[in-house]
């Protein structure tokens, strides 16, 4: 930091220049302050839902519960950045696995493409929210109201979506359900892929 100075006496030059010392002693201060209480914690590692790359047991980082009753849990989630700009809606999506927050107690393949289900549906529900954004004209003055209207209804059905799925596949353990449900995501999918371009 520089201070330029008009002629002044010498006494009032040490004077300023104490001062300007205090003063970047207290900016420092302040700024290891805020460095300090601001350290990042621990950030949990994800995965970005792409068709070619599938889940694998390593994937599942997370300490699992004493005595869990589910035989996995995968965490996923559907996010949105948007904004308004040159009269028109900006938004990026993103669709994650999160690998410290998902566990694996018993790991088998049919567990595992279970999992890997689950990871797909929130895919589904993320093209589906591009869908509906990409449709969507904005009233400037109501725009984030709407948009997030639009996502918390997505998100609505997008709970549903998981729950029926682990309903109506007892987790799994109903082989023809599971074989049924995989099917039909495998279609959402392909039925959607021209909403996959939000990345």
């Amino acid at each position: 930091m520089e201070f330029f100075l008009p002629s002044i006496g010498d006494e009032n030059f040490l004077c300023l220049q104490s001062q300007a010392k205090n003063m970047l002693s207290a900016i420092f201060s302040i700024f290891l302050s805020l460095a300090l209480s601001n350290e990042p914690t621990q950030a949990h590692r994800f995965v970005e839902w792409h068709a070619n790359r599938k889940l694998t047991w390593n994937d599942f980082q997370g300490t699992p519960p004493p005595n869990p009753k589910a035989a996995a849990l995968t965490s996923t989630a559907i996010k949105i950045d948007f904004g308004y700009y040159h009269e028109a809606l900006e938004y990026h999506l993103y669709c994650r696995f999160d690998q410290d927050a998902s566990w694996g107690k018993i790991r088998t393949g049919q567990v595992l493409a279970h999992e890997q289900g689950h990871f797909d549906i929130a895919e589904i529900y993320a093209r589906k929210l591009n869908k509906a954004l990409s449709k969507f004209t904005p009233d400037p003055s109501q725009i984030k109201r709407e948009v997030n209207a639009i996502y918390d209804d997505m998100m609505k059905r997008y709970y549903e979506a998981q729950d029926d799925y682990d309903l109506q596949t007892n987790f799994s353990i109903d082989i023809r359900q599971q074989q049924d449900w995989l099917k039909q995501i495998a279609k959402d999918l392909e039925d959607l892929r021209a909403y996959a371009n939000y990345r």
